[in-house]
């Protein structure tokens, strides 16, 4: 995959557009350089977030990326039910000036929404009326290494926006103004670290970890002070020689360049003081140039907020060759197996496997995985440590092609799961019938270029009749309850489930985004945006109505997947627009 830079020129100076004559959107008022808002648009009543509120949220508010530390994406408002649903209207919708991927969800505290678009922006909204508060923009500095340009949300903490910069800049903004309080420069930009996923607040600390894995980067997942910016510690994927995990990797200086980028933002136990990251895989991509099993890529790391020590992980497939990022975190759940309640994490993997694991003292253990798409590459797992056994002739290497299922882009990508407690189900972003052939090649590392050693072509498997669905898995029993396909569409929609017995999602080329009954699957409403979804849905509360929220923005790896499919079947996938909206709903 080619590397890609940005310049300045490409990106420019944002403008507030003018839109009101759009049907259902909100005036807005115009902001000064930098995204200084008029005084008289700052809310002076803003909520700081405490540590207690983000442990224990409002059901009103939308606090953090997933809602709540544990990762559910559920909602526990109930006002919008399967009965009046068919209701939901737009109450408003305000377009954000930008096209690519817009995948952050829309963050909300006490009816103030914060919304993170690509181009390094922030734009803070009066979530009842689409009011424009302030608009935060950072320009991308010449020549950015960015290979993927979205950012997938904020993070909130106490008065302050927390935001991940595309050029791997740490930038804390003052909620009620959108100014700046601090920047601290994460990783070095030009060497191939760059930044895509929302922070994570945890009291006084805040944890951000990096993308470039592309690149020949080394990932890490650092900490840093919330009221300075200050590093507290950083604690890296690949081990050097010594560290604990350093003797599965080759001995040398591959190290230095392994991979194993953190990429999305991690789930955390308030109980333990441990957050449960995922890792990228390593670099090169093929397998046979790093020889070993490569800890701690492709793998969930449990680490200590406190001190950043890795306490357990779970490698999902040792010596990654497959391009099979399992950077998603799992999900925080106590399920039931055998008669007894386990202390859960839930991983849907893009090895193309449903993971149980569970968390015990920092360890974290295996449980059960089954295949949840096609899946050619496991032959077995091993049923005490779930180690899998491999097929040679699906793993792909250097002057080696192979061919295997699901693709390198995985069974589920990084659209997130949902959980719903209501139902015991999890809610999963499919794609069926994908695979990849893969061949490797040498590679020689230099800083800022692609890294991969690879070549990879997409295939549909003979006889697929669909790519994308929706699928509902019981947590206690294991078992699919039912899924949704989709004609002539993949799936890049992240998932929420709500109290009121219900499930959104957006993601498929038609535009549409759907809210599904969640006990069958069943599509109970559905309305047509300008663009694609592929952004966090997120449901909040203002003066007694609940209402539902998602970014419609097509671009990044949805558009790169479609364009080669339609390589494959031309014409048979719809060509999505870009341009990003926010999209607000409720019933009507």
């Amino acid at each position: 995959m080619a590397y890609v830079r940005h310049s300045r020129a490409s990106v420019g100076v944002l403008v507030v557009l003018a839109v009101a004559s759009i049907p259902g959107l909100a005036h807005r008022s115009p902001t000064g350089e930098g995204g200084q808002p008029q005084p008289s648009a700052i809310p002076r009543d803003y909520r700081p977030v405490t540590p207690e509120r983000l442990r224990n949220p409002d059901a009103a508010d939308w606090l953090m990326v997933r809602r709540t530390y544990d990762g559910w994406g559920y909602s526990p408002l109930t006002q919008i039910t399967p009965a009046n649903v068919a209701r939901l209207e737009r109450v408003w919708t305000f377009a954000t000036d930008q096209e690519n991927g817009h995948e952050a969800p829309p963050i909300v505290n006490s009816g103030i929404m914060f919304v993170a678009t690509p181009g390094n922006q922030v734009i803070a909204l009066d979530a009842k009326s689409g009011q424009l508060i302030w608009r935060y923009r950072r320009p991308l500095p010449e020549g950015v290494v960015l290979l993927h340009p979205t950012s997938r949300g904020v993070a909130l903490s106490g008065d302050k926006v927390l935001f991940a910069a595309g050029e791997a800049v740490l930038v804390a903004l003052d909620a009620k103004s959108g100014s700046e309080v601090w920047t601290t420069t994460v990783a070095d930009n030009s060497q191939g670290y760059y930044m895509s996923l929302a922070p994570l607040a945890v009291g006084s600390t805040v944890m951000i970890g990096v993308s470039g894995g592309e690149y020949g980067v080394r990932g890490f997942i650092a900490a840093y002070d919330i009221e300075t910016g200050r590093e507290r510690w950083k604690t890296y994927m690949v081990p050097a020689p010594g560290e604990p995990g350093s003797e599965t990797w080759p001995k040398g200086e591959q190290w230095k360049t392994g991979g194993g980028s953190v990429w999305i933002t991690g789930a955390y136990d308030p109980e333990t003081n441990l957050a449960f990251w995922g890792t990228g895989n390593g670099g090169p991509w093929m397998g046979d140039q790093r020889p070993g099993d490569n800890l701690y890529t492709s793998s969930t790391v449990a680490i200590d907020v406190a001190t950043g020590g890795i306490k357990g992980h779970f490698q999902y497939h040792p010596n990654d060759s497959w391009d099979w990022d399992e950077v998603s975190p799992p999900i925080l759940v106590d399920y039931r197996r055998n008669g007894r309640t386990i202390k859960g994490l839930i991983d849907v993997a893009r090895n193309g496997y449903l993971w149980f694991l569970e968390r015990t003292d920092g360890r974290v253990n295996f449980v059960e995985g089954k295949p949840y798409v096609k899946q050619n590459v496991f032959a077995s797992l091993d049923s005490t440590t779930g180690r899998p056994n491999v097929d040679p002739a699906r793993q792909p290497g250097t002057d080696k092609r192979a061919e295997f299922c699901p693709s390198h882009w995985g069974g589920k990508n990084w659209p997130p799961v949902a959980y719903s407690p209501d139902t015991r189900m999890i809610y999963i972003p499919a794609n069926e019938n994908l695979c990849s052939s893969m061949i490797g090649k040498p590679v020689t590392y230099t800083a800022g270029k692609s890294f991969t050693g690879a070549a990879n072509t997409l295939t549909i498997a003979p006889g697929a009749e669909h790519i994308g669905e929706v699928q509902a898995w019981n947590v206690d029993t294991g078992a699919r309850v039912w899924t949704h396909r989709f004609a002539n569409s993949t799936n890049w929609g992240p998932m929420l489930a709500t109290g009121g017995g219900l499930v959104f999602s957006g993601g498929t080329s038609d535009r549409l985004f759907r809210a599904f009954d969640a006990a069958t699957g069943k599509v109970l409403w559905q309305v047509q945006t300008q663009s694609g979804v592929i952004g966090q849905p997120s449901s909040f509360m203002v003066d007694g109505t609940q209402y539902i929220a998602v970014q419609s923005g097509w671009g990044i790896d949805a558009r790169s997947m479609q364009r080669r499919l339609d390589g494959i079947r031309r014409g048979e996938f719809p060509d999505v627009p870009e341009g990003g909206q926010v999209w607000v709903f409720a019933v009507k």
